[in-house]
């Protein structure tokens, strides 16, 4: 690892003391255990889902909610859901939320070589967890933007050990579950995986078609879904849209030139991960910073486009902070993430309707500060200092 005088790479990657293990504990089920107290079925946002799969047990169309904008296969996915007894369903989702959280972040170290145990393992879901709004507001929703941010480290994860057959699998499974990482497919076209790609598109056109065989709507995603995030008209939806897309019309720019503005950033935004791809750098480095311009460059497009979207690349590349050419090391990076500190009310930005503001910020100064990143390349970067030296590269030519 590329070390100068001062670098906190090597006490990064020390255990952490039990101190530090025990307040996260603590944290963890506080957040938790609130969640429990104050939601119903789970959280808003899941609650959605769970309504969509009693719907259809019912015999109804899950599409009849507008805002439930998933595909079909999610429908099957909840159903057990919507057979639990509330109570057991109160406790089970944000415990599992919390899980998939815990577990993301796990997946990221490994990517990254970072051991368990380390400091950074606790200090950096301690943070995210007290200093990261979006972290506990994913846990009170009960989103399922949760799958997504356990399944794309997992992805880099088996990817960078050469199993890209089983990495397409998972982020299979996970757009079945919910299209969030839908851009992975540039990934593995990046790489020349074929077999995995086939995976990755295979997994979740099955899944769908399956289902939806099973609904009284089948085409429901197609006629319904996807004209309503076309359009993006929802008015109550697009108070809380991070995208320039949404945005910028609040501040008085015409709809298509905020269209338009995001559609070239989010262009821009793919050229800077395919140069990261083709760029120096460690293997799990390229693979995480790359996975982020790509993820980063769709929300600036997406509709609808959230804060805690965020969390899907936010571990991948805080967990990277033991490459001395990390962009985590970076100082916007860190200034990008200042709008989403729990409790600090910005002037003119008090009402919660105005969050969007504050989460565009973030999302567009990070796009950014990873787009850069990518451009300029790690040459500096070096691997963690726990790192196998001469472990085989899982990338062979690409």
């Amino acid at each position: 690892m590329a070390t100068g005088k001062g670098d906190i790479s090597g006490w990064l990657v020390r255990p952490a003391g039990r101190h530090l293990w025990a307040a996260l504990v603590v944290l963890l089920g506080a957040l938790t255990a609130h969640t429990v107290r104050v939601t119903s079925d789970g959280g808003m946002d899941n609650a959605i889902v769970v309504d969509a799969a009693r719907t259809w047990l019912a015999g109804g169309s899950p599409y009849d909610d507008p805002h439930f904008l998933y595909l079909p296969s999610a429908v099957l996915a909840a159903a057990p859901q919507a057979l639990l007894p509330r109570p057991v369903l109160d406790v089970l989702v944000p415990v599992a939320v919390t899980a998939a959280l815990a577990l993301g972040w796990a997946c990221a170290l490994r990517l990254h070589r970072v051991p368990l145990h380390s400091r950074l393992a606790a200090l950096g879901l301690l943070g995210l967890a007290a200093a990261f709004a979006p972290f506990g507001q994913l846990v009170r929703l009960g989103n399922w933007t949760a799958t997504a941010v356990l399944a794309l480290p997992l992805c880099l994860l088996l990817a960078s050990r050469g199993r890209w057959v089983a990495a397409g699998a998972v982020v299979g499974v996970a757009v079945a579950l919910k299209p969030l990482l839908a851009p992975m497919v540039l990934l593995f076209l990046f790489a020349r995986r074929w077999r995995a790609l086939a995976v990755l598109l295979l997994v979740p056109s099955a899944a769908s078609v399956a289902a939806g065989l099973l609904l009284p709507d089948p085409t429901g995603f197609f006629t319904r879904t996807l004209p309503f995030l076309l359009r993006g008209d929802d008015a109550f939806l697009r108070l809380y849209e991070a995208s320039p897309a949404a945005v910028l019309p609040r501040l008085g720019v015409p709809g298509a030139v905020a269209g338009a503005l995001a559609l070239l950033a989010a262009a821009v935004g793919v050229g800077c991960a395919y140069r990261r791809w083709r760029g120096p750098g460690p293997v799990p480095l390229r693979l995480a910073e790359t996975s982020a311009g790509l993820m980063l460059s769709a929300f600036l497009v997406s509709r609808p486009s959230y804060n805690h979207y965020l969390l899907v690349v936010l571990p991948l590349l805080l967990a990277g902070l033991p490459y001395a050419g990390a962009v985590a090391r970076r100082p916007w990076f860190w200034l990008a993430l200042v709008p989403q500190l729990p409790g600090v009310t910005w002037p003119w930005l008090e009402s919660g309707r105005r969050r969007a503001f504050r989460d565009a910020f973030t999302l567009c100064v990070l796009a950014v500060t990873v787009g850069r990143h990518c451009v300029r390349g790690t040459r500096e970067a070096d691997g963690p200092r726990e790192a196998p030296v001469g472990r085989r590269t899982a990338l062979g030519s690409a």
